[in-house]
C-alpha cells in the first residue's frame, strides 16, 4: 500500500513539473530586430502621442463646442475616446518593452490589456453603425432627422455600444480562464491578444475559438449590415437627386466615414474571422498594427480635415489661445 501510494505521489508530482501553470509571458514584440530598437520606438512614441492629441483634442472641441451637439459629432466624440482607449491599451506597454530587458507581463496583466482592447473595437463597431444611421436619416429623411434621431435616442445608441463593449470583452476573457498555459510563456506579439494566448494553451482551445468565431462574427455581421442598408438608401438617396452641388455636399458627407469603416471592419474580419485565423503567427502583427495603431491615428484627420464644422471650430479655438 506505502508503495503504491508513493508511485501515485511520484507520478502526480512528475505530471506537475511538467505541467507548471504559467502565469507570466514575454512579449517577444519586435526583439527579433535590435538593431531597430531606438527608431521604432521613436516611430510608435510619435505615433501614439499623435493618436492621443489628434483623438482627445477632437473630444475637447466637441464637447466645448456647442454648436457641435449634435448626433454625428456626438458619436463622432465617443469614436474618438474608443480610441483613445484602444492605442493606450497597447502602447505603453509596448514602449516600456522596447528597453526592458525580460518583457515580462502577468497573467491578469495580460487579461486586461485584452479586455480594453476588445471593449475599444466592439465599441468601434456599434458606433460606425450608429453613425451610419445617423447619415441615413440626415440624407433620406431630413425633413424628419431631429424627431427621429432625437437625443434620447442618441444617448440609447451611445449607451447601448458602451454596453456592448464591455459585455463582449466580459465573454471572452471568462473563457480564457478554463484555459491552462503550461508550454512555452512566450508570445510572438507585441501585445496581449487572444490568438496567440491560444497557441500558448495547453488545453484544446477549440470552445474559445468557437466562442470567439461565434461573437465577434455575430458583432461584425449585425454592425456591418446595418452599414451596408444604410449606406445602400443613402446611394439611392444620391443617385436621385437632381442637383449635382446636393449629390456634391452628400456624398462628401459620407466620404470620410466609409473611408474609416472600410479600413476599420477589414483588417478585423481579415484579423478574427477569417478561416485558420489563429494559426498565423508571425503575420498577425502588421495587422494588429494596423487597426490597434494606426486606425486610431488616422481617424481623427480623416474626419477633420474633411469636416469644415470641425475645422472653423478648431481654428476659433486656436484664436482665442
Amino acid at each position: 500500500f506505502l508503495l503504491n501510494k508513493c508511485q501515485v505521489n511520484e507520478k502526480f508530482n512528475m505530471t506537475e513539473d511538467n505541467h507548471s501553470l504559467t502565469t507570466e509571458f514575454v512579449l517577444i514584440g519586435f526583439s527579433n530586430h535590435p538593431e531597430l530598437r531606438t527608431i521604432l520606438f521613436l516611430v510608435f512614441l510619435t505615433i501614439y502621442l499623435i493618436t492621443m492629441v489628434g483623438n482627445l483634442g477632437l473630444v475637447a472641441l466637441i464637447f466645448l463646442e456647442r454648436h457641435l451637439h449634435t448626433p454625428m459629432y456626438i458619436f463622432l466624440g465617443n469614436l474618438a475616446l474608443m480610441d483613445s482607449c484602444c492605442s493606450s491599451a497597447i502602447t505603453p506597454k509596448m514602449l516600456q518593452n522596447f528597453f526592458s530587458k525580460d518583457r515580462i507581463i502577468s497573467l491578469y496583466e495580460c487579461m486586461a490589456q485584452f479586455y480594453f482592447l476588445c471593449l475599444a473595437e466592439t465599441a468601434d463597431c456599434f458606433l460606425l453603425a450608429a453613425m451610419a444611421y445617423d447619415r441615413y436619416v440626415a440624407i433620406c429623411n431630413p425633413l424628419q432627422y431631429h424627431t427621429r434621431m432625437s437625443n434620447k435616442l442618441c444617448l440609447q445608441m451611445a449607451t447601448g455600444a458602451y454596453i456592448a463593449g464591455n459585455v463582449h470583452p466580459m465573454i471572452h476573457t471568462g473563457f480564457l480562464f478554463r484555459l491552462t498555459f503550461c508550454k512555452f510563456n512566450q508570445i510572438n506579439h507585441f501585445f496581449c491578444d487572444v490568438l496567440p494566448l491560444f497557441r500558448l494553451s495547453c488545453v484544446d482551445p477549440y470552445i474559445n475559438q468557437l466562442m470567439l468565431f461565434i461573437f465577434a462574427g455575430s458583432v461584425l455581421i449585425f454592425t456591418i449590415t446595418l452599414v451596408v442598408i444604410s449606406y445602400l438608401f443613402i446611394l439611392f438617396t444620391i443617385f436621385t437627386m437632381k442637383s449635382n452641388k446636393g449629390k456634391g455636399k452628400a456624398l462628401s458627407t459620407c466620404a470620410s466615414h466609409f473611408l474609416s469603416v472600410s479600413i476599420f471592419y477589414g483588417s478585423l474580419i481579415f484579423m478574427y474571422v477569417r478561416p485558420n485565423s489563429g494559426n498565423e503567427g508571425d503575420k498577425d502583427i502588421p495587422v494588429a498594427i494596423f487597426y490597434t495603431l494606426m486606425i486610431p491615428l488616422l481617424n481623427p484627420f480623416i474626419y477633420s480635415l474633411r469636416n469644415k464644422e470641425v475645422i472653423n471650430v478648431t481654428k476659433k479655438f486656436l484664436k482665442i489661445s
